[in-house]
């Protein structure tokens, strides 16, 4: 039997195996990518169970990993893999577990740093997640990491972008430049990188600068041939992915920014520009974002919460530019959500992935 194209099935020459999970209303179908006979992945992995469940926006993989955590019982824990759940008081707008969720499982990765801090990065929580690993399989628990950080779960799966070394001599040069000739340095060779590195970030900026100076070639360049390679996933480790067509996504998508306004997002930003506001880095956040301005008076509360469902919308599509990379990798299982998952399709395929 062959999947219809309204299922969302990912086209891959890898793809040989379809595992139907039923339900009452339709069928989804589990695509695994076989992985070859000698995959190669870094020995940094931590060594035990580790499920990973990726999707865009608002795909239904919190609740997945959730369901995927009371199949397991007492032995799950759950790590975020969202840049912007590390902030602490930032809980209705990043969608974060809630009190009763995180009663129920432990979680890691949330409310590591308060929003005012500036410089958070994939390395810092790559740090904690690899610690929170370690700790989960030493008490011989299993470890689901679920978010929408897609650099999160690639810095995870295939370890950081290394580079060269770092040039003590030339680092000590740079630490005298001002921030401006940094930023400008920059710009003349990397323009591509300027454009997502912070003008404050000043630790990453002579990284920048320094790679360039030891290779020739642009960091922007070097981290694009990076992620271009997807690795095959070690033994007891899983990425589980769900697809979800665009209008369905965009509809939950919608509905969920409606119930963050009901939930109270306009109140949980005032009262964290009233705590002592938002770092650079937090500010950026969608829904504060947007929020702020309004605050501001740039905006009605209407027109902030339509910019919030618009940005939101962009950022799934980005993230699903990300999950075309992931479903090669080998090993790996996709599964269509439709138009979202029942509880009943979600105790499923948690069985399945424990069987």
């Amino acid at each position: 039997m062959r999947p219809s194209s309204s299922m969302g099935t990912l086209k891959s020459a890898r793809m040989n195996t379809r595992l139907p999970v039923t339900s009452r209303s339709r069928m989804v179908f589990l695509v695994m990518v076989q992985a070859p006979g000698a995959g190669r992945y870094r020995s940094r992995m931590a060594e035990g169970r580790v499920i990973v469940v990726m999707g865009p926006t608002a795909s239904g993989k919190s609740a997945l990993a959730m369901a995927m955590a009371r199949a397991a019982g007492a032995r799950a824990e759950l790590i975020s893999a969202d840049s912007m759940q590390v902030y602490r008081g930032m809980d209705v707008g990043t969608a974060k577990p809630t009190a009763a969720e995180r009663a129920e499982v432990p979680h890691h990765g949330l409310d590591l740093v308060e929003p005012t801090h500036d410089g958070f990065t994939v390395e810092d929580w790559l740090e904690h997640a690899n610690a929170a690993l370690t700790a989960i399989h030493g008490r011989g628990g299993v470890a689901i990491v679920v978010g929408g950080t897609n650099l999160y779960a690639k810095a995870l799966l295939e370890g950081l972008f290394d580079g060269p070394p770092a040039d003590a001599v030339l680092r000590e040069e740079l630490a005298a430049w001002a921030l401006d000739a940094l930023r400008t340095e920059l710009i003349r060779i990397d323009p591509a990188a300027a454009e997502r590195i912070h003008r404050n970030d000043r630790r990453r900026t002579i990284r920048a600068i320094e790679v360039h100076r030891a290779t020739g070639t642009p960091i922007s360049v070097l981290q694009a041939q990076w992620r271009e390679r997807p690795a095959a996933l070690p033994a007891g480790w899983s990425l589980i992915g769900l697809t979800m067509g665009v209008e369905a996504n965009n509809r939950r998508i919608n509905a969920r920014v409606r119930g963050m306004r009901t939930m109270g997002l306009v109140d949980e930003v005032r009262s964290l520009v009233a705590a002592g506001g938002f770092g650079a880095q937090a500010a950026t956040a969608v829904g504060y974002r947007e929020l702020l301005a309004h605050l501001r008076g740039t905006s009605s509360e209407d027109d902030a919460f339509e910019a919030i469902k618009i940005a939101t919308r962009q950022l799934a599509k980005q993230q699903r530019t990300w999950l075309k990379r992931f479903a090669d990798t080998p090993g790996s299982t996709w599964i269509d959500a439709g138009d979202g998952l029942t509880d009943a399709q979600m105790a499923e395929i948690a069985k399945i992935s424990f069987a």
